[in-house]
Order: C-alpha cells, then structure tokens, then sequence
C-alpha cells in the first residue's frame, strides 16, 4: 500500500513544479487526447516521448513513477489475457487441436493487446506525475479557477474543488492508516501473505472495518477543524495566494499544442496511405 504513488506529492524545485496548476491540468488533458487520438504505435510513442520529457525536467525519481503502475497491474493483465484471447481477426500465430482452439493467439490479437497496454500505461503515468508536481491545495485552485465560468449557471464550483483535494489528500493518509492496521493484525497472528489469491483477498477483508472507522473519524475531525474555522463555502472568500501565468506556461502551452499537432498530422498521413 505504500507503494502507491497517486495521489502524493513529491517536493523538488523543478521547472514543472513551478507552473501554474491551471497549466498542468490543461496539459494533462491534451497529454490524454493525444493517447486517445493516436491508432498506432508511432502516436504512443510520440507521447511516450513528450512524457520522458516532462518527467526529466520534473526531476521526480523514475522509481516514484513506476509505483503508480503497481495499482493497475491486475488489470493490466486481465484486460490483455481479454484481448489475446477474444479478439476476432488475424494470422494465428500457432496451430491447436479443436478443443483448444479458443487458446489461439491471432497477431492482430497480440498487437491490440499490447497497444492498448502500452495506452493504459501512458494514461496512469502522466495523471501520476500531476499529482507528484502538484499539491492538492494547489490542484483544487486550478480545478476551481478553470471551472469559474459554471458559477454562472450556479453550480458549485468552490465545494467540488474542495472535495477534490480532500480526497487527494485521504489517499496517502488511508494508505498508512492501512498499514498500520495491518502491523497491528499481523502481531495478533494474521496470515496476509500466504495461500492462494481469493485467500489473500478474504484475509484482508478484517481490515476493512477498522479501516472504514478510521477514514469516518477522521472525516468528523476534518469537519470540526473546518466548522471551528467558521468555513462557509465559496461565500466572500479571498485566496492567499494568487494564480498567475508565466513564460514556462506559454512554453507548456506550446508544447501541447505541438503534441496534438503531430498527432493529428500522424492520424491524416496513416489514413491517406490506407
């Protein structure tokens, strides 16, 4: 559980650290458009570039990145094991007796499986990196100041970003608090390691109770620090510190326009050889 990276913040003064969140969220959206736009390995790898990229200059640990892939691994495999084994269409790359024959890997198969992989991955490690370069206090101002043009169709704009970083903020703090339980079930004689798959799964569910009760009176604590801080919502508030946008947003700007630029310009030039 420790070993989960979103969600936590990694200090370091950085060129991306130092951007506005506004900019960071907007990238990150283009960064998800472009990998959905790109129908082949050449667009993957373009955005696969632009992350290496903005990692670098994010100068957050490589191995803090590969954490977050952890939390997907399940269904990483389980969604290639579905497209290796029920994707219609190809060159099968072996031959089987009849009653197997629905174990045949096709290579039309084992190239969907291995994109849409390689797209999952992509979408987990760059929503990763935001959340390592970005405080949640400072991820919520950008969500809030990016969604200000709703306040005119009265939708509460202040409360979701709260909300929002909250949550950001409870995914590390419920991360220990479940290790902890499991420290403290592991002295008492619970067994989390061994035995099969579905037995590790019912060992775990003791912590569940303890755990919901924690994340319960935590969240009572949190709304009696706020309710003895007289917080009253989006009502006349005033921000300490004030969004502003600087040459390295322009140059983030530029770089994902030039992202969903080569994209499209690939996704044209693909379907005018087809």
């Amino acid at each position: 559980m420790r070993d989960v990276a979103f969600g936590q913040y990694y200090p370091a003064k950085s060129f991306v650290h130092r951007l506005d969140p506004r900019t960071k969220i907007l990238f990150l959206i283009a960064y998800i458009v472009a990998i959905f736009l790109g129908d082949n390995f050449y667009a993957l790898g373009a955005c696969a570039f632009m992350f290496l990229l903005i990692a670098i200059f994010s100068r957050v640990p490589f191995k803090s990145l590969l954490r977050s892939v952890k939390a997907v691994i399940f269904l990483l495999v389980f969604m290639s094991v579905l497209n290796l084994l029920l994707f219609d269409g190809g060159t099968p790359l072996y031959d089987l007796p009849k009653p197997w024959r629905w174990l045949i890997i096709t290579d039309r198969a084992l190239y969907n499986a291995s994109f849409l992989a390689v797209r999952l991955l992509l979408l987990v490690l760059g929503s990763a990196l935001l959340t390592l370069t970005t405080t949640p206090v400072s991820l919520a101002d950008g969500i809030e100041s990016l969604l200000k043009p709703l306040k005119l169709l009265h939708f509460p704009v202040h409360e979701l970003a709260l909300i929002i970083s909250i949550a950001l903020r409870f995914i590390p703090i419920l991360t220990d608090e479940t290790g902890r339980i499991m420290n403290a079930q592991k002295a008492r004689g619970a067994d989390f390691e061994s035995g099969n798959f579905v037995k590790r799964i019912k060992a775990l569910l003791p912590i569940l109770i303890p755990l919901l009760i924690s994340a319960f009176r935590r969240a009572d604590e949190l709304g009696d620090a706020m309710d003895a801080r007289c917080y009253s919502g989006s009502k006349k508030r005033t921000k300490y510190k004030k969004l502003t946008y600087g040459w390295r947003d322009l140059l983030a700007a530029v770089l994902a326009a030039a992202l969903l630029a080569a994209i499209i310009l690939l996704k044209i030039y693909t379907l005018a050889l087809v």
